[in-house]
C-alpha cells in the first residue's frame, strides 16, 4: 500500500507509489541510515544527518518539480546506495567509486526484482541518474545546480546554522529549467553562499583532519585485516569502526580520531614550494592529503547563467578557487 512522506527540510508532501514503499524497505536503502552525508566530518561537526535523510530530501524535489516522471523519482531515491562507509570519506580507496557500486547494485538483488515487479526498466533509471548521454535534474555535467547538491547545500548550511530563513521559504524562489535549478535573485544569494560556506568547510581542519585520518585508516585495514574492498563498500559507518577497533593496526589511531580529534594539526601546502614538509614540526611523522575536488556548483538566476544575470555572485563563486586543497597533516 502507498503512503505519505513529508520531507522535514522542504516540508513537502508526497504520495509514494508502491514501487517507491518497496525500495525504502529495501536493505540498499535502509543501509543508507547508517552512512553519515558528510563523512568523517560528522565527528567534529553537527554534519551528522544520514544519507537516507538527504536521499529523501532528493526525492521530495524531484516529487515537487517532475510529479509525474516515475524513473526520475526512483533515480532519486537509489541515486546513493552505492555509498561507501562515511560517504566521500572513503571514495576512491583501493579505487572504489560509488557511482559504479551503485550502477551494479541496480542491476542486482533486491533492487532490480523491485523495480521489474513494477514495471520500471532498470536502464531507464540508469538514464535518469544521468548515466547515458542526456543530462539529468540530478547530474547534468553542466557546471549547473542539480536537484542533489541543491539538497546537500540546504541541509548542511541548516545543520551548521549558516541558513537564514525557511527552506519552504526558498523553495517557492525556485525552479528547474531543463536540468538545472533556477533561482529568484534573493534565492540566488542565498544559494551562493550556501555554496561558498560548503567549500570553505571542505577545506577546513574540521573537514581535512578527520577525513584524512580516516582514509589512511581504511587503506591500513585493507593492507592489514584480508578484508576485501567490496566487503568494506557494503559496510555501514558503525560496521567501519567495529572493524577498526578489531584490527591491530588501526585500533589505536581509531580511538584518537573519535576521541581526540583535537590533537590533529592541519596546515594547507603549496606544492610547487619544494620546502612544502619543512617546518611543520610534526617530526617527519604527519601525511599528505589532497581534496578530490571543491563543488561550486551555481544556479541558473532567472534563467540565466549566473556570470550574466549576477557578476557579483559569479565573483563569489570564482573565489572558491583560491582555496587550498593540499595538505599536511599530523598528531600534535
Amino acid at each position: 500500500m502507498a503512503g505519505e512522506f513529508t520531507d522535514p527540510l522542504w516540508r513537502t508532501a508526497v504520495r509514494l507509489a508502491p514501487v517507491e514503499v518497496a525500495l525504502l524497505r529495501s536493505e540498499p536503502l535502509r543501509r543508507l541510515h547508517f552512512v553519515a552525508h558528510g563523512g568523517a566530518s560528522a565527528l567534529t561537526t553537527l554534519q551528522s544527518y544520514s544519507r537516507l535523510e538527504h536521499s529523501l530530501g532528493v526525492f521530495a524535489l524531484v516529487a515537487h518539480f517532475r510529479p509525474d516522471d516515475e524513473p526520475l523519482r526512483v533515480a532519486a531515491l537509489v541515486h546513493d546506495i552505492g555509498h561507501l562507509p562515511l560517504s566521500h570519506t572513503c571514495e576512491g580507496v583501493a579505487g572504489l567509486d560509488h557511482h559504479a557500486l551503485g550502477r551494479g547494485l541496480l542491476r542486482s538483488e533486491p533492487v532490480q526484482g523491485c523495480l521489474e515487479r513494477y514495471g520500471i526498466a532498470v536502464e531507464a533509471v540508469v538514464a535518469a541518474l544521468g548515466g547515458g548521454q542526456a543530462p539529468s535534474p540530478l547530474a547534468n555535467r553542466s557546471g549547473l545546480l542539480n536537484l542533489d547538491h541543491l539538497d546537500s547545500y540546504v541541509r548542511s548550511g541548516r545543520a551548521a546554522g549558516w541558513l537564514d530563513g525557511d527552506p519552504a521559504a526558498l523553495l517557492r524562489g525556485l525552479a528547474l529549467q531543463g536540468c538545472a535549478v533556477s533561482a529568484d535573485r534573493a534565492a540566488a544569494r542565498t544559494l551562493v553562499r550556501l555554496v561558498c560556506a560548503e567549500a570553505r568547510l571542505h577545506t577546513s581542519w574540521d573537514n581535512v583532519g578527520p577525513v584524512s585520518v580516516v582514509r589512511r585508516l581504511a587503506r591500513q585495514l585493507l593492507d592489514s585485516s584480508g578484508l576485501g574492498a567490496r566487503e568494506l563498500a557494503r559496510m555501514t559507518d558503525p560496521h567501519l569502526w567495529a572493524a577498526f577497533d578489531a584490527c591491530a593496526a588501526t585500533r589505536a589511531e581509531s580511538a584518537m580520531v573519535r576521541y581526540e580529534p583535537h590533537r590533529l594539526r592541519v596546515v594547507p601546502v603549496d606544492r610547487t614550494d619544494d620546502r612544502r614538509s619543512g617546518g611543520l614540526g610534526d617530526g617527519g611523522g604527519g601525511w599528505d592529503f589532497s581534496l578530490r575536488k571543491i563543488y561550486r556548483s551555481a544556479p541558473l538566476v532567472e534563467g540565466e547563467r549566473v556570470e550574466a544575470a549576477a557578476p557579483e555572485l559569479a565573483a563569489e563563486l570564482a573565489a572558491l578557487r583560491e582555496l587550498p586543497t593540499d595538505f599536511r597533516v599530523w598528531w600534535g
